[in-house]
């Protein structure tokens, strides 16, 4: 049975190549929105890799499973996967791979509890900090003024999404600087980015040893943010876009010899202060139709046997 072991191997492939090439290229920095779904596609690819594996591993395994997977199916094509020669690795395979699966939807339900949590809390902060008014009611109100002697701005996502800024912020920040910084959390907002962070963060924590996953979320924290930038530069310029970055982490230490955490700030303010070099509407277009196209290559796989057999 070659099918699940080719699979496996495919996704094996992806997760060694993929990040490599991703990491070589130069063009993920100027498009960060083909960027996110380049890796998106291409996680999407080893998963799927190994859900089809298990899957047809299962099938050889046990005929429950394969009257259930190959109910509907013609008898040519059960014979041309060669389930009934499958050796003992065929159920150690499938549950091995379903614990792997389980695991994986355990890890993102902690993370989504989690995300929970730090969310409430942040949010019974803003209430203490930013009480309501008067007859206002809760959740009423996108934008959050606080008391604050650090220049902050931040998305709150969640049922009642909230736009924070702290009174800093405000003085430091000059017209249409205040509004890119407003208009870069709104893009958060409105791509969705949280889900992004949560489900790649999932992964990273629950199979540490696998560097792909490892990969995919340092990029989704520092593609998104570019991505926001660029939504942003195109309603403010980048050159204000860029200024206000720099207004609002110049007292962090992020541009010093040491940088902070936030060391990414200063490779971002570069970036907007870089001419563009982007790429044409149809490289632009091709380069999304491959990404797009790279979880297919294991149905492809999975479906060369039956389509040879109907053939």
């Amino acid at each position: 049975m070659m099918v699940p072991a080719v699979l496996l191997l495919i996704g094996a492939l992806f997760a060694v190549a993929a990040p490599r090439l991703l990491a070589r290229a130069d063009w993920p920095d100027r498009e960060p929105v083909v960027a996110l779904w380049a890796w998106q596609c291409v996680v999407a690819a080893v998963l799927l890799c190994c859900a089809l594996s298990m899957t047809l591993s299962a099938a050889a395994a046990w005929q429950q499973v394969r009257g259930h997977v190959f109910a509907t199916a013609p008898s040519a094509v059960v014979e041309a996967y060669a389930l009934g020669a499958a050796g003992a690795w065929a159920p150690t395979t499938a549950v091995a791979l379903a614990c792997g699966g389980v695991w994986s939807a355990a890890m993102l339900v902690r993370e989504i509890v989690r995300a929970r949590t730090r969310r409430r809390h942040r949010r019974a902060e803003l209430l203490v900090r930013a009480p309501l008014l008067p007859g206002e009611q809760s959740g009423t109100g996108r934008l959050v003024v606080l008391e604050g002697e650090r220049p902050e701005a931040w998305w709150l996502p969640g049922a009642s999404p909230r736009l924070v800024v702290t009174t800093a912020a405000l003085r430091r920040l000059k017209g249409r600087q205040l509004d890119a910084v407003l208009a870069h959390e709104q893009g958060h907002a409105r791509a969705r980015h949280d889900w992004l962070l949560h489900c790649s963060a999932a992964l990273a924590d629950g199979f540490p040893q696998v560097p792909v996953f490892a990969a995919f979320r340092d990029e989704m924290h520092r593609l998104v943010e570019l991505a926001a930038d660029d939504m942003a530069s195109r309603r403010f310029g980048r050159l204000t876009t860029a200024l206000a970055l720099v207004e609002l982490n110049e007292d962090r230490g992020v541009f010093g010899p040491c940088p902070a955490p936030r060391g990414q700030v200063p490779q971002r303010v570069h970036r907007l202060l870089t001419p563009p070099d982007r790429l044409t509407a149809a490289h632009r277009l091709r380069l999304t139709a491959v990404a797009a196209l790279v979880p297919v290559v294991p149905v492809l796989v999975t479906l060369v046997p039956g389509l040879r057999a109907l053939s």
